[in-house]
C-alpha cells in the first residue's frame, strides 16, 4: 500500500492552504540558497590541500 497521487495532491492542497503561496516560494528560495551555500562551502574546502590548512593553524 503506497501513496497515491490523489493523497499527494490532498496533502499539498492543505499546505497551500495553511501557509500560503508567497510564504511557501520564500522556504523554497531560502532552502535553495543555504543548499547552494552548503555545496560551495564543500567543493571550496576540497580544492584546499590537507598541507595548507596545518600552515594556517601555526600562524
Amino acid at each position: 500500500m503506497g501513496i497515491s497521487i490523489w493523497q499527494l495532491l490532498i496533502v499539498l492542497l492543505i499546505v497551500v492552504m495553511l501557509f500560503g503561496t508567497k510564504r511557501l516560494r520564500g522556504l523554497g528560495t531560502d532552502l535553495g540558497g543555504a543548499i547552494s551555500g552548503f555545496r560551495k562551502s564543500m567543493s571550496d574546502g576540497e580544492s584546499a590541500a590537507p598541507g595548507d590548512t596545518a600552515k594556517h593553524e601555526l600562524k
